[in-house]
Parts: C-alpha cells; structure tokens; sequence
C-alpha cells in the first residue's frame, strides 16, 4: 500500500511531530499567540482540571446560564428601548392606550411588545432570566452554606457570592422600573419615599437622584444607565472572580471512596465537562424560553402609564423584594418626633436598617463560626448538613424569618383570597417573625442530632432488612445486615468536633481584662455550638459492633438449624 509522504507529519526524532502544508500554518499562528500570551502554558495546566459530578452543584450553573441569557436578551431589547422621559403620545398598535399620553419609555416597551418581531418574547425571556438568577443564586447560597463549602480558603468567595446577590436584587429592581408603567412608578415612588425617611441626608439623596422633585425627568435615564452598564460591569467582574477563585481553590467534594482533602475525584473539563455544562445552557436558555413564551410576565399595557395622582391597588413588587415590603406592611407606626426633624422608624427599620443588617449577617457568618470553633484548616469535603446541626438551625431560622416577612408582603391578597381579616394576619406575623425563628432553630437542630443517632445506630448494628426471625424458643428478632462499604465510608468520612475549652481552664490561665472575657465568650459559643452533637464510632467501636453482630447471627444460625430436633420446625 503506497502512502502520501505529503501528508504525514514529519519528526527527526528528537523534535516534535510537526505537519506539513495547512496544518503548518495554524500551528504557526498558535506559536505566535503562545509566545505572547502564555496561551499554551494557561490551557495545558486547566484543559483537564478536574470538576466533581453531584447533581446540587448545577444550582450555582443555573444561576450563570440565566445570567448568560439576561445578557443575550437584554442586548436585544437595547436596540429598541427609549430610555427617555419625553412625554409622547402614543399612536402604536395596541389601541386601548391608542392617543394616551405617556414617556418615550413607556412607548417604547410597548413597541417592542407589539410591534417587534420577537419582542414579546425577548422582554419575557428577560424578566424571567431574571427571576431564575436571582432564585439560583439565593439556593445556590443556602447549598453552598448547609454543606460548609464556604469554610477555609472559600470565605472570600462567600463574600462574592453575597455581593453578587445584592447587586442582582439592585438590577432587577433598576430593570423592572425601566418601563415606566403604573407598577414600576409605584415602586419608584416608594423608593422616594424610603430615601426621604433618611435622617439629615434623605431630601438630599432623592434630590440628586431624581434630579430635583420627584418624579423628574431624569430617574428613567439614569436606572437605564445602571441597568445596562454600571451594575453589569460589577457583576460581570463578580462572576468573574467568583469562577476564578472556584478554579484556584478546585471544587469542592462530597465525601466518598477514594476523595480525600487532597484530590478531586470526577470528570475534566475537556471534553466532559464543558460539554455537559454547554447542554446544560440549552437546557435553562430552552426552559426561559418555554416560560417567556407561555407565561404572561409583566403585562405593562394593563397597568398604563405612570400618573403619580394613581396607586395600582394591589400591587406587588417582584417577588425577591418582597421581605422587606413584608416587614413595612407589619411593622407599628412607629416615629419620634425631636427637635423639629421626624425619625420614621416603620419605615427606617424595615427599609433602610434590616437589608444591609441581613446582608451582614449574611457576609459574617463563615468568619464567626470559624471563630467559636476555632477551625483554621483547609476543608475541601463538604459536610452532610446533619453534621453541623447548629450552623444548619441558624440558616433555617434565616429562612423562617425571610420566609415569614415575604408572606407578609402579600397580606392583603391573602386577607382577600382566603376571606381573613388583614389585621389579624398583621397581628400573627408581628409576632411569628420573631417566635418563628426561634422555634425552627430549637426543631431543626433536635433533628439533625437525631439523625446522627440514627446513622451511629446503622453505623454499628447495620441497617434493618425487613426479615423476622424466629427463634426455637419463639421470640422474633429483625436481621441486621452491615452497610455497604461505600455508604459506611460516607457516614464516617467526618471529623470529631473538637473538645470545647473549658470556662474554668481559662480562668485559671492568667488572662486578665478583655481577653480574658473574649476566651470565656467564645467558650461558652463553642460550648453551645457543639452542645449534643452525636460523634461518628471509633474504630474500636465498630470491630466491637461488627463482631457483636457476627457472634449474635452464628448464635441465631445454630438455633434455627438445632430448631427441628428439638422444638419443631422454625418459622421465618
């Protein structure tokens, strides 16, 4: 068989292989690029990282792709926006507001709802995106949380990832206020209302805002340029951060046969990986684009344009501002009155003092418990949230309160649709988000720990099989087999806690003044932290369990078998 020396890459052995004619030439633009970029060098060491495979690890790509999709659909709907405040009268296809005086925004959105091609679809997609990209990064959050992904070296990352969702917050709200409808208006009024409720610096703030007194003729422009370059800027530099610190650090593992601290065990990123995470981008693109196209998403040309003389009754804003809406529906009308100057505390506490307080709680929370307990290492396994029952009953109270102050939100279409009094809601919730909390927090730890007993019982004395034996003296026992190597492998893949300090050591330890008191403080935290928490067996206690089961099921065997000839027949 004759072969083409033409096309055969040639080699004198001690050189690389290099391919003649076209291939050449490619090859030559690579060397080019590598030798000034460092291209070769970056890919050749991060082409086949490794990234483990767990189904909970697709919330924080849904959150991307969303986001990814935010961005496609929000170019589109750019070329056709009017961010102008300009009053027009509107003359456009949907003829109920046909000779309706409104802002060029207001026409605008209307024109790419009826009049472009796709435009409907891309403003839904887009309101959609950005519901999901909000909701995956806040349960990409509590994943990330529940498991201890965000312990050492991850605490920055945490920090990103709370950033990242205040500043979505802060777009989506910038976002939905661009079409100037009666709903938007509503809640850009509202936010007047709450800069106004500043002390000193309020009238100030809603003054350069909105470019004198509100409504203006410049807060629409000016939510259009955060909207479209300032806060997309920051998050684009978050998310890029966040991927980057994700790479450096690698991924985080569940624990399992073969993962240790200092692996990472599951596919790389070429072929596998990339490949998986592009069709999963088709996926969340083609589910936004079924509910952009099925599911009506803020119908603008119902509500009309914005009149300030109007209030849209009912009206709601996006769901992720509903807590603390909630919590300014609840709160007593609470205001003092001193020196001439009016301190609105219903509107100061829930509006302007409870979200930056949540999202500092929300950023301290890696770093406080790292200092109760003390734990300085590297973690690169993930905890089984069962582990950790206090830090699992913190976030569940979180949650309950969140939860509580968002229904709170829609007190009046719940006193509405299921015939309650309004104030008697308002009564329970004033008091539900305080009781609430505390009663889920004492609920969920009491269950974790009791989940550790029962996964020390399985550990010890294997799981329950379903089969009754009956012994030759009729008495009935249910047979035990042992856990299967790699669930008994993941059930003990965990450290002991470490033994709390005790209050009287310090004492004793000649700190004086404030160390001292800080020592005892933490203590007592550490001590509370690990308060009842159930270890995994020692080694000795599981070869003494093991051989305890194997000794009772050689005993039970040679009863049964020894059972016709002295009792009669046994029965299973």
């Amino acid at each position: 068989m004759s072969v083409d020396v033409s096309k055969v890459a040639t080699t004198n052995g001690s050189e690389p292989a290099t391919p003649t004619k076209g291939a050449q030439r490619a090859g030559t633009i690579a060397t080019w690029a590598d030798e000034r970029l460092g291209l070769g060098t970056a890919m050749k060491k991060n082409i086949r990282k490794v990234f483990p495979d767990h189904w909970s690890f697709m919330l924080g790509e849904i959150a991307l792709w969303s986001f990814v999709v935010l961005l496609l659909t929000g170019v589109f709907l750019t070329l056709w926006f009017d961010p102008s405040m300009t009053e027009v009268q509107y003359d456009g296809s949907y003829d109920p507001l046909r000779g309706v005086h409104m802002s060029s925004a207001m026409a605008s959105t209307l024109e790419i709802s009826f009049d472009v091609r796709g435009g409907l679809l891309m403003r839904q997609m887009h309101h959609w995106a950005a519901m999901i990209f909000i909701a995956a990064m806040m349960i990409h959050l509590l994943r990330v949380y529940f498991t201890g992904a965000f312990r050492k070296p991850r605490e920055l990352n945490w920090v990103i990832g709370c950033l990242l969702l205040l500043l979505g917050t802060i777009e989506g709200f910038t976002g939905y206020s661009l079409p100037d409808d009666l709903l938007s208006g509503t809640g850009v009024r509202a936010a007047d209302g709450f800069m106004k409720a500043s002390p000193v610096i309020g009238t100030y703030m809603s003054f350069f805002l909105f470019g004198g007194e509100f409504p203006g003729d410049t807060i629409i422009p000016r939510f259009y340029a955060m909207h479209i370059l300032l806060i997309p800027g920051l998050l684009l530099a978050l998310i890029a951060a966040h991927m980057l610190l994700l790479v450096y650090h690698k991924h985080t593992q569940w624990p399992g046969p073969g993962r240790t601290e200092q692996n990472v065990v599951g596919y790389p990123m070429l072929p596998v990986y990339a490949a998986k995470a592009g069709g999963f981008f088709f996926i969340v693109f083609g589910m936004i684009a079924l509910m952009g196209g099925l599911f009506s998403m803020n119908p603008v040309w119902k509500y009309g344009p914005y009149d300030p003389s109007k209030v849209t009754a009912g009206s709601q804003p996006d769901w992720y501002m509903g807590w603390p809406d909630g919590l300014l529906r609840i709160i007593p009308a609470w205001e003092t009155h001193i020196w001439g100057v009016t301190l609105s505390w219903n509107v100061m506490i829930p509006i302007l003092v409870m979200p930056p307080l949540m999202l500092m709680v929300l950023i301290a929370l890696p770093f406080l418990e790292s200092w109760i307990t003390g734990d300085k290492r590297e973690h690169h396994l993930l905890q089984r949230p069962r582990n950790a029952p206090t830090r699992t009953a913190i976030m569940v109270a979180l949650m309950t309160f969140y939860g509580l102050s968002w229904a709170a939100g829609g007190n009046d279409i719940i006193a509405i649709k299921m015939h309650l009094s309004i104030n008697q809601i308002t009564y329970f919730l004033r008091a539900a988000v305080f009781i609430g909390p505390v009663i889920a927090f004492i609920i969920t730890r009491r269950w974790c720990i009791s989940l550790q007993r029962h996964d020390a019982e399985k550990l010890l004395h294997g799981y329950e099989s379903g089969v009754l034996v009956r012994s030759p003296e009729g008495g009935y026992a249910e047979k035990h087999l042992p856990l299967p190597l790699e669930k008994a492998y993941t059930l003990t893949a965990r450290d002991h806690d470490p033994e709390p300090e005790k209050v009287e050591q310090i004492e004793a330890s000649g700190l004086e003044g404030r160390k001292l008191r800080v020592r005892r403080l933490r203590a007592r935290l550490q001590a509370l932290f690990f308060a009842d928490n159930v270890q995994k067996p020692t080694v000795e206690e599981l070869h003494e369990a093991q051989h305890h089961a194997e000794h009772e099921l050689h005993e039970l065997e040679s009863q049964i078998a020894a059972g016709p000839n002295r009792h009669g027949p046994a029965d299973h």
